[in-house]
């Protein structure tokens, strides 16, 4: 399956809101996060550019509740979007987002020099690391979004062979359950169907519609969903590694950019102020955080 196009993001999310409304994902709604003084070294350490223009933009691909909420192409909401708020404040710059079609979208932006980051949270791994810098957030972990009752008996990667399974395009998922699908065939046993999409609504629709068995992907936006489905869905494979081990997730730079540099001593800040934790309260993620961000740690805990 073609990832959507752009055009159809938006559209898809609101068909899917149609389904159900689509509630505070938080815990303290109406927590105050604190407004950051802007920090002249913080500030210092940005290239002349960024300096220069007094802005930057960071790039997405869609919603990614309860980090990235898409309102429109140049409107976030969502823990990201308050992490972005408080990171622009300190640094002493507006931080502007844009919407994209697809993750590898994202990165070939970065890479180009169209969007100077991505706020993310975005997996960090190895292979990225030869061409992003990584500086880490939070942990994940991932896990399927399923029926109601599990009618599918879907709780782990082996048991994904004759199933359809949505993916996002261009994910770490959409890698793991392409080789499972390959592992299917080499044993003889039924094909697994990947269905790729390029955001997260359309992917968990396609459940919801029977279109897919499961959606495989993060568990903190599969919470959200699972959440807003009024009892339609449910979370498997909670507690199993599904292909995947220490799985940091951060926002993304350019290889070598001295903007990572200004990004983690922002971040670190934010962690030590207690700004970071208010953020992650608010949204329901305390058990994503990390005790300190850190820069492309998925490559460091692969070794």
């Amino acid at each position: 399956m073609k990832p959507l196009r752009l055009s159809a993001l938006f559209g898809l999310a609101t068909l899917l809101a149609a389904f159900a409304p689509v509630p505070v994902f938080a815990q303290v709604p109406d927590m105050k996060i604190p407004v950051q003084k802007m920090d002249p070294k913080l500030h210092a350490m940005l290239p002349a550019d960024i300096q220069a223009a007094g802005q930057l933009t960071s790039v997405n691909n869609g919603s990614f509740p309860p980090y990235e909420i898409a309102i429109d192409t140049h409107t976030l909401d969502g823990a990201s979007a308050d992490l972005g708020t408080a990171l622009g404040q300190l640094l002493g710059v507006k931080i502007l987002h844009q919407s994209v079609s697809g993750f590898s979208a994202e990165l070939a932006g970065i890479q180009a020099g169209r969007f100077q980051m991505s706020i993310g949270p975005a997996g960090d791994f190895p292979s990225r690391e030869k061409t992003h810098d990584f500086i880490d957030f939070v942990q994940e972990y991932v896990v399927f979004a399923v029926h109601k009752g599990n009618p599918q008996n879907i709780n782990a990667l082996a048991d994904t062979c004759g199933k359809r399974i949505a993916v996002m395009a261009g994910g770490s998922a959409e890698r793991v359950i392409k080789t499972q699908a390959e592992l299917c065939g080499k044993e003889g046993k039924p094909a697994l169907q990947v269905q790729s999409f390029s955001d997260q609504p359309s992917s968990i629709l396609a459940v919801r519609s029977n279109r897919s068995d499961a959606f495989f992907s993060s568990q903190a936006p599969l919470t959200y969903f699972v959440q807003q489905s009024k009892g339609q869905l449910e979370l498997a494979g909670v507690g199993r590694a599904n292909g995947f081990e220490n799985l940091y997730q951060g926002s993304i730079v350019a290889k070598g950019s001295p903007l990572g540099g200004a990004v983690l001593a922002g971040y670190q800040e934010l962690f030590a102020n207690g700004t970071y934790a208010a953020i992650m309260k608010k949204w329901g993620l305390e058990a994503n955080m990390l005790k300190e961000p850190g820069l492309n740690l998925g490559g460091k805990a692969a070794k």
